[in-house]
């Protein structure tokens, strides 16, 4: 099982490397809850084919990396709350602190600099890499995500709900509907799913890890960071910020304030695209983000 134990933050993560060695490496970031086979193995591909050395890994909380067992988060209302008013809430460990992990993660397989692209949550971390961890990145990728500016247009309620709606039951039937019930809420209308491939990509995840308490601690995080968009104004590696037009979960205005506030940043959108990575398009963004980081490299 690969595994290693980050030299920083000292969090034991599952990840996986796909293509040569020797090739620039790209960081996969997965979102909220998301294991890191939502990173479809295609897309994975594709990006091997662009010639990259393409490595994805599962968030601590989430899949086959640790689990922060025993901590408790905070309740989200009364965490919003307490942000809202200024008073800090306790939580279990922060966003910043999953950007740390990942930037161990290379530090432990030897990489000296990477291009990171993050997908929701993800696309939350690798800004935060931008912001604290810059010597580590030779570009960033952020999808589907947004600022934390609590003022931006908020998530369609069916699309929020389906997210943090609780498990009827452990049950693999249960656990399978729930999931599909999430995919079906947060997808891309203008690119339907074939309903079986959805199954069999669901039932994988189901069958590979479930872990329930791990959400809240994550979600717990990401509220915890709070409006990053002072912050994103120092970020100066290449950026590119992608993001669909019929996102549900996350409305294409934070993508577009993304790509505001970090200097130079470049925005490019979909439409029919909403909060998932749909077939068709799995080709035309992994060209996206390979174009990206040759760029970026040929302006280092």
């Amino acid at each position: 099982m690969p595994t290693l134990i980050t030299p920083n933050t000292g969090i034991e993560l599952f990840y996986e490397e796909h293509g040569n060695p020797s090739d620039e490496p790209i960081l996969l970031v997965m979102g909220l809850g998301a294991q890191m086979i939502l990173w479809p193995d295609e897309f994975v591909e594709a990006l091997v084919g662009h010639g990259y050395r393409v490595i994805r890994y599962d968030n601590r909380d989430i899949g086959l990396s640790q689990k922060m067992e025993g901590a408790k988060a905070p309740g989200i209302r009364m965490q919003v709350l307490r942000k809202l008013i200024g008073f800090p809430a306790k939580v279990p460990y922060s966003l910043a602190d999953m950007a740390a992990d990942g930037i161990g993660l290379l530090d432990a397989l030897e990489i000296e600099r990477a291009h990171v692209v993050g997908a929701s949550m993800g696309g939350m971390i690798v800004q935060l890499m931008g912001i604290n961890h810059p010597g580590k990145l030779l570009s960033i990728t952020s999808i589907m995500s947004t600022t934390g500016n609590p003022k931006l247009p908020q998530a369609e309620k069916q699309a929020m709900n389906a997210l943090i709606a609780p498990l009827k039951s452990l049950e693999e039937d249960d656990l399978i509907a729930h999931g599909i019930n999430i995919q079906q809420s947060i997808g891309s209308p203008g690119f339907p799913p074939d309903p079986q491939r959805r199954l069999e990509r669901v039932r994988k995840a189901v069958q590979r890890s479930v872990y329930p308490p791990g959400l809240p601690r994550q979600l717990a995080a990401i509220i915890d960071d709070g409006d990053r968009r002072e912050r994103l104004k120092s970020v100066k590696t290449p950026t590119l910020v992608l993001h669909g037009e019929a996102d549900p979960l996350v409305k294409l205005e934070g993508g577009k304030e993304t790509a505001e506030h970090i200097p130079g940043a470049k925005l490019k959108t979909y439409p029919g695209w909403g909060h998932d990575i749909p077939e068709e398009l799995i080709g035309p963004v992994a060209k996206d983000i390979a174009e990206h980081a040759a760029s970026a490299r040929a302006a280092a």
